[in-house]
């Protein structure tokens, strides 16, 4: 193949570093953004806290007092420190050291890895088996049974599938042995872990009450033999199976309800999640204002006495390293700041346009997409996208996050439009206020939302009650 150079031109589009910073901040939730800013504490000495508890969270006159910085320095601050960088440049070519991750640093390590570790079902029943009296031979087939064990309690294998694995394991297994095991774990806390099925589960936690508690006996017949009509809530053939009054059906269905149809998620424990709202929104002369939120990060500033040591036309490694470290520090500042104003305008949008949620909940939310903030702040779709992933702001009607607020409509009769949302909140509303001893039906609820002037057909009803998690009619039926 002939070698050759060729000369071709052409455009595409790149981003400066200091816009690459600005869409980083942007999309961080409160968490990852407190984060970022105590590694650029850490890296950056120009940066530091301002002891300020009764201002803003960052500089908001960070533009008018930009210009001054280098006034308040050394003659020197104000030589060849770029404004912007080119956009053919990215932030690692022109800063090695800028906002290095500290995560690796053996004398920083997060709060949160110092955490006590997770317990899990599995420690759980592993720590109960040391303290069994089991053989080695025993002990070798509960471990294989619990490690087949979900996170629920239930085994993942039937027994046989389990014998099966175990005999290519054991000598001379017998599948006897392995359902003794099985059984002894069965009776570990908490009771019932290891079954097969619900009806197994359930009947396990029967067995291990007292014999003196009242309708024991029926509770077991129907867990064992009518948990399908116990599930249908069949009365009048449970009763008639059981021969039993409408009483003592009650009572033994009562004693049913206070077990655990899944044993194991008690003990599953998992790591905390907190929520720290980013925006509050409070009603202030009878008008609806929002306020960002002061404690999710410092106020920073520019070190004025490392900014006065910078020299004028000098190159030594030493100042170059501080003049690099003042522009990261502006850069990370007007971030901040970027952010800040870019948080609050939205939020600001957003409450403007949903006051109808603030003042009566979900019900009254209008139906909204991004287009129509984007359109309203003359910015992109992409940002007001990046602005409302992980936000959350502070209402009356609890932490939600921004894109709560965005839904699909459907059209009315009276032409105007309903917000998907609300028809869910409608939807919830009329099935928690139906009668249990005749739910309401999709086609019901489809009616009721068309007397109220809202165009809903009955798929459309039963696809919002199915994304709420709510059964159909005939599993909410509760005639016992």
């Amino acid at each position: 193949m002939k070698q050759s150079l060729n000369l071709r031109l052409g455009q595409q589009l790149s981003l400066t570093p200091q816009l690459q910073q600005s869409l980083k901040l942007l999309q961080m939730s409160t968490l990852d953004l407190q984060q970022e800013i105590q590694q650029a504490l850490e890296s950056n000495m120009m940066l530091e806290i301002e002891e300020d508890n009764n201002s803003l969270p960052f500089d908001t006159s960070f533009e008018q007092k930009s210009d001054n910085i280098d006034s308040q320095t050394s003659e020197g601050s104000q030589t060849d420190i770029p404004d912007e960088l080119p956009i053919d440049s990215s932030w690692e070519d022109v800063y090695e050291n800028a906002l290095l991750p500290v995560g690796n640093s053996e004398d920083s390590q997060d709060f949160e890895a110092q955490n006590c570790k997770v317990s899990t079902l599995l420690d759980h029943l592993l720590w109960q088996l040391e303290f069994t009296h089991f053989s080695e031979r025993d002990r070798a087939i509960a471990i294989t049974l619990i490690d087949s064990i979900n996170e629920d309690g239930y085994l993942r294998d039937s027994p046989d599938a389990i014998f099966q694995g175990l005999q290519q394991q054991l000598d001379d297994l017998d599948f006897d042995e392995v359902m003794a095991v099985l059984h002894c774990i069965q009776r570990f806390d908490p009771v019932g872990v290891g079954t097969e099925n619900l009806s197994d589960c359930l009947a396990v936690q029967l067995q291990q009450l007292p014999d003196n508690i009242p309708y024991k006996a029926e509770a077991l017949t129907i867990v064992t033999r009518h948990l399908d009509l116990l599930a249908t809530h069949d009365q009048e053939k449970l009763m008639r199976e059981l021969h039993l009054s409408e009483q003592q059906t009650r009572l033994a269905i009562a004693l049913i309800r206070t077990l655990d149809p899944k044993p194991g998620a008690k003990i599953q424990s998992s790591e905390s999640e907190y929520v720290i709202p980013d925006v509050y929104v409070s009603k202030q002369n009878g008008q609806w204002q929002a306020s960002l939120n002061r404690d999710i990060a410092p106020k920073l500033r520019v070190n004025p006495f490392y900014s006065a040591l910078i020299k004028r036309a000098d190159n030594s490694s030493d100042n170059n390293c501080m003049k690099n470290h003042l522009q990261e520090a502006k850069w990370f500042i007007k971030s901040l700041h970027n952010r800040n104003d870019t948080l609050l305008r939205v939020a600001k949008c957003i409450i403007e346009k949903q006051s109808g949620f603030l003042e009566h909940g979900s019900v009254a939310m209008r139906p909204m997409i991004l287009k129509d903030i984007a359109d309203e702040l003359e910015l992109h779709e992409s940002t007001i996208s990046r602005v409302t992933t992980q936000k959350y702001m502070h209402t009356p009607n609890g932490i939600v996050e921004f894109k709560y607020f965005f839904s699909s409509h459907v059209a009315t009769e009276s032409g105007g439009e309903c917000s998907s949302t609300a028809i869910r909140a409608f939807i919830k509303e009329l099935i928690s206020t139906e009668n249990l001893a005749k739910p309401l039906s999709d086609d019901k609820i489809a009616t009721l939302l068309k007397e109220k002037g809202i165009i809903v057909a009955r798929r459309t009803v039963a696809k919002y009650r199915e994304a709420m998690a709510i059964s159909p009619s005939n599993q909410r039926k509760r005639v016992l």
